[in-house]
């Protein structure tokens, strides 16, 4: 059967030459043919002025003569590196390169065609775009997916322990909303969203906040409609350490190399627990104020306990309300929430993990359980490689039995 649309790499690089020749060996060995590759190399104009950016701004040039060197892929440059090119003013940052790449698309490309979102350091299998050119199809409604991703190992002790420490953080994190049926259950990852043009034409595009870009949009997409997170192929990100933005993976790798993993906690899974109360009562606000677990948070976050006759002031139905309050208690509450929920706790994130595997899922955890006195500090790798596959593993699952929500 002919490839009918054509599949766009949003690709935002800076200072990634020494990943660019695997992430173009992977492009180039898609079985999907029908593939146009559009890269902005960047970096802030003043950096050409700085003695410790001289390096970032000579490789991005390397980078430029790199990719212009390839006969048979031809892809599109985007120049933000060169003399006179670079970034100016506060418009800087992986999020306005993103949104360079995904505007300059969305202006070329069909409705129909798909673009991928993607990183320099991720690495892919053959028939990855196929994959996601499948996925969408069949799911013409959704708005998005979010691909499932999977970091490599280094074999670098220092690089593994941070890489495996982060990823646990982030699949219990995505296990505790699979759990309690969030509305936002879905992992956003730069590097593992692909959508059509259509819908990032309904959305507006992606906005380019400096960090976290990929955050924003993502729940955006899904105020849009459903964001799928179910793909037979995987992303494979890099793990390095790196401060190119505000964070992510690469400065919560920083942090957690000197042991600091206090802004990637293992919450305590009761927290979850109170989100999924208060959503749980959005059909009954719709008649009638009642208490609810976040109501000192969202008084504090909104400076007003009345949140919920303005959102029924603006519906004309149940459903409208129940759907207005997601959108009102977002991703980003959900956190925000966590965060001030657990300030001050002294429970430890090796506990809160155990006790959670043994009450949700035993029969997973029990074959490799390290112990009530377990620390991911004194984990050599592989117990932690056990610990990151098990929760990967309960992830697929529920990713491959989603239903809408």
């Amino acid at each position: 059967m002919p490839e009918l649309n054509t599949i766009y790499v949003a690709l935002p690089a800076m200072d990634e030459l020494e990943y660019l020749p695997s992430f173009i060996d992977c492009y180039r060995n898609q079985t999907f043919l029908n593939k146009k590759l559009v890269i902005c190399v960047n970096q802030p104009e003043s950096w050409r002025n700085k003695p410790d950016k001289a390096g970032i701004c000579q490789r991005n040039v390397q980078s430029l003569d790199f990719l212009r060197s390839f006969d048979d892929i031809q892809p599109v440059i985007i120049d933000k590196c060169s003399p006179g090119n670079g970034w100016t003013g506060k418009k800087y940052g992986v999020g306005w390169a993103r949104k360079t790449v995904m505007d300059y698309i969305s202006e070329m490309a069909g409705e129909n065609d798909i673009i991928i979102s993607l990183d320099a350091d991720t690495t892919f299998n053959p028939e990855y775009f196929k994959s996601v050119s499948d996925t969408l199809s069949s799911s013409p409604g959704s708005a998005a997916l979010s691909v499932p991703y999977y970091h490599l190992l280094t074999g670098n002790e220092e690089k593994d322990r941070a890489i495996l420490r982060y990823e646990i953080y982030m699949r219990y994190y995505a296990l505790n909303l699979w759990r309690t049926n969030s509305f936002y259950s879905f992992t956003a990852i730069g590097s593992a969203i692909a959508l059509t043009v259509k819908n990032y034409r309904a959305v507006g595009g992606i906005t380019p906040h400096k960090s976290g870009e990929d955050f924003y949009f993502i729940q955006k997409l899904r105020k849009y409609g459903k964001v799928l997170t179910h793909n037979p192929e995987k992303v494979y990100p890099a793990a390095r350490f790196s401060d190119r933005v505000g964070f992510g993976t690469g400065p919560a790798m920083i942090k957690g190399r000197s042991g600091n993993w206090e802004s990637y906690p293992i919450y305590p899974h009761p927290l979850f627990d109170l989100v999924d109360e208060t959503t749980n009562l959005f059909n009954v606000l719709y008649a009638e104020d009642v208490k609810t677990p976040m109501d000192d948070f969202l008084k504090e976050k909104f400076g007003t306990v009345k949140i919920w006759q303005a959102l029924r002031d603006n519906v004309t139905s149940e459903v409208g309300f129940v759907k207005a309050c997601h959108h009102k208690i977002d991703a980003l509450r959900i956190l925000q929430f966590l965060k001030w929920k657990h300030l001050g706790s002294d429970s430890a994130d090796e506990n809160n993990l155990r006790t959670f595997m043994l009450q949700f899922f035993s029969n997973e955890w029990k074959p490799i359980d390290p112990g009530k006195n377990f620390s991911f500090d004194a984990c050599k790798v592989d117990q932690l490689d056990e610990i990151r596959n098990v929760l990967a593993g309960i992830e697929e699952n529920y990713q491959k039995n989603e239903t809408t929500r």
